[in-house]
């Protein structure tokens, strides 16, 4: 867990996880105390057990870090009692997330904290695992047989986790072809199909309801930043900003073009709708907008992005108006990166920040993001998100809830210790 250490940031940096084995002592015990938090959360001793167990064969040295292997590496471990743990035993898990996030909050908790928003996809063999299918895996970089997670990641100058997560299930999922499939999965019947953006808005509510982790700027990729369901809820939030990324044929205008409401008759009916007043002002695309902007208004700066360290780019800004169904819709600030090196490659962000919110503080959002796909990078290699082979739905959210809470005590630890000591690792489950 060595992400490069984001430097020079506009409002605060991102600090790493640069905690090692090496710093921990009675590691075991202090992972007993954070589980005794979620005592309550499990009817039975076994249970509370078997969670501890768990994610102590998570932070092992096993190779894979699915149900079997780990069971059979802890002490007293049931491969069978486990998998029965995992898949089926009653979890709180209403009550588990709400004393994470609040454990979450204690440690990196800031107003100025932001939340995150991104999927990662799981690759899979077989076709009876729950969300299984034909899909594009951002993983590997194209489409193949996976599983799709949804996931908020929250982000401060204390440090990032993740703090929610929802599975992506496919809309043939709930076809009567699958009906057997679904039986077999145990997903519950009131779960009906969400696209993405919905699931992540899911999450955003319930945070937002929750109370608990403060935050003033939202972040997510195109697939979010397009979605007119996500833009609305974020939109609600008066007193949040959001910054999101938006593709090269988003179109707009740089002032609002006019627009007449014209009255028109309709199955006797006097009906409206708005127009155009000079049907000749197209809007443009955004990638239209950048190549065209002299290279006096391009501003280069240096951003930290995770593992690739330091990278230059050059940023200008703009007030745009956004075109649907070709009339203007709202205005927005958006920020437009490119490349200095090679072949010249252009991003695009779209934020509600006001002009009174500076160039700097888009730059420095458009990194941001780094903190949740160090969250994967992370979990997946250290921890053994991706080595599950559990196929029923609470079986995937179990795991991958595991997980989460098992990153988060590391940076726990980090955070408790302060500087780095010179103390030793004692592990034992």
């Amino acid at each position: 867990m060595l992400p490069a250490l984001r430097r020079d940031e506009h409002l605060y940096p991102v600090p790493k996880f640069d905690l090692t084995k090496s710093d921990i002592k009675c590691f075991s015990h202090e992972l007993r105390g954070f589980h005794e938090q979620f005592s309550d959360c499990f009817q039975r001793s076994e249970s509370r057990e078997h969670f501890f167990k768990y994610m102590a064969g998570q932070f092992s040295d096993l190779e894979r870090k699915s149900i079997e292997p780990i069971a059979l590496a802890v002490k007293d471990g049931n491969v069978r009692a486990m998998q029965r743990f995992v898949s089926d035993a009653p979890w709180d898990d209403d009550n588990i997330i709400a004393k994470y996030r609040s454990l979450v909050n204690d440690d990196l908790g800031s107003p100025n904290g932001a939340l995150i928003f991104d999927e990662t996809g799981f690759v899979k063999k077989g076709a009876d695992s729950i969300g299984v299918g034909r899909q594009y895996c951002g993983t590997i970089g194209k489409v193949d047989n996976c599983q799709v997670g949804v996931f908020a990641a929250y982000a401060s100058e204390n440090g990032y986790a993740l703090v929610d997560k929802r599975l992506f299930i496919p809309e043939q999922w709930f076809s009567d072809d699958y009906q057997n499939r679904r039986s077999k999965c145990n997903l519950p019947k009131d779960i009906v199909f969400r696209t993405k953006p919905q699931l992540a808005v899911e999450m955003l509510n319930a945070m937002v309801d929750e109370k608990v982790l403060p935050f003033k700027y939202i972040l997510a990729d195109t697939i979010y930043g397009e979605s007119p369901d996500f833009i609305r809820a974020v939109e609600a939030l008066p007193d949040k900003i959001y910054f999101v990324s938006v593709s090269a044929n988003t179109l707009c205008w740089l002032k609002r073009p006019m627009t007449v409401v014209k009255q028109y008759k309709w199955g006797g009916e006097i009906k409206s709708k708005t127009i155009m007043a000079d049907t000749s002002q197209k809007p443009m695309a955004v990638e239209d907008l950048a190549k065209n902007i002299n290279n006096y208004f391009w501003y280069r700066r240096e951003v930290s992005e995770g593992a690739k360290g330091p990278i230059v780019y050059e940023f200008t800004r703009r007030r745009i108006i956004l075109s649907a169904s070709g009339l203007p819709q709202r205005e927005v600030s958006l920020l437009i990166r490119r490349t200095i090196d090679g072949p010249v490659t252009y991003s695009y962000f779209i934020s509600n920040a006001s002009t009174s919110n500076n160039l700097k503080t888009l730059i420095w959002l458009s990194g941001m993001r780094w903190a949740i796909e160090q969250c994967f990078e992370e979990t997946k290699t250290e921890l053994g998100m991706d080595h599950y082979e559990v196929r029923k739905f609470m079986g995937w959210h179990h795991h991958i809830l595991t997980c989460m809470l098992a990153h988060f005590f590391l940076w726990h630890l980090k955070i408790r210790m302060g500087k780095k000591s010179t103390v030793y690792y004692a592990f034992a489950a």
